[in-house]
């Protein structure tokens, strides 16, 4: 992505919006241009996906699809920044369209139902990347194996209790290389628990490797997992590796 050539005009609002981006060396015009052409998919417009939402349409992504049927409950608030108590019952895309068009009326904000196995190969291809910030392993490997089809790269994030973690996945190894199928022990947020500043710490973290794909900045957490251990302050990187016997994208598949 960082090696496509972007030529993308900008209105004197605009500059003025971004003047942070276009002084830092990492990204400067050239970088801001690849944002304005860049589409992206966030599915999942909860705990995760709403402050990676925010600061994608901060940071001017050209086109943004929210892929989510859910609609804003009471219990989300805790957590889920874009919406008010006014949003409740509302569909969480449409809540989040307004807000992020407040927000940043550049950025072309776009609606789809949430991702399922019969629709993933219809809503996925088009967008230059993918993110990932909903609650459950079924869903998370079904994403995976389209973006891997697709061949669009994944920023995939998870919360629970007092633990993140966020990769990024962009051919091999996929993300059944770290997960190869659902735990038998899997836990959601609900029933578990999440305390809700985790959701802005994980979900920024995924909006920043998003920008540093789209404009090639820096080492992306490609093939990487950083887990944030938010009781301890601490966080720790560790390497994936390609399995070659992973059905998805290994040698044998």
């Amino acid at each position: 992505m960082s090696g496509s050539e972007v030529k993308v005009a900008f209105s004197d609002g605009e500059v003025e919006r971004y003047a942070r981006h276009l002084v830092l060396r990492e990204i400067g015009g050239p970088g801001q241009q690849k944002l304005k052409a860049s589409s992206v998919l966030m599915i999942g417009a909860g705990g995760l996906g709403a402050p990676a939402a925010l600061y994608l349409a901060a940071a001017g992504v050209g086109r943004l699809t929210l892929a989510d049927d859910d609609v804003v409950s009471l219990s989300n608030l805790q957590r889920q920044v874009l919406y008010s108590v006014a949003d409740i019952g509302e569909p969480k895309t449409a809540a989040a369209s307004s807000r992020l068009s407040g927000l940043n009326p550049h950025v072309v904000v776009t609606q789809a139902p949430a991702v399922t196995a019969a629709n993933a190969a219809a809503i996925i291809p088009g967008h230059d990347l993918v993110l990932d910030g909903t609650d459950n392993f079924e869903t998370r490997l079904l994403v995976s194996d389209a973006c891997l089809a697709a061949g669009v790269p994944l920023v995939s994030g998870a919360i629970g209790r007092w633990t993140g973690q966020v990769g990024v996945f962009a051919g091999r190894p996929c993300y059944r290389c770290l997960v190869p199928e659902v735990p038998p022990d899997a836990e959601t947020c609900v029933a578990v628990g999440v305390v809700g500043a985790l959701a802005g710490v994980i979900g920024s973290m995924m909006a920043l490797e998003a920008i540093k794909v789209i404009v090639g900045a820096g080492a992306a957490l490609t093939g990487r997992l950083l887990i944030y251990d938010a009781l301890a302050a601490e966080t720790r990187t560790v390497r994936i590796a390609a399995d070659p016997a992973c059905p998805a994208c290994g040698s044998n598949r």
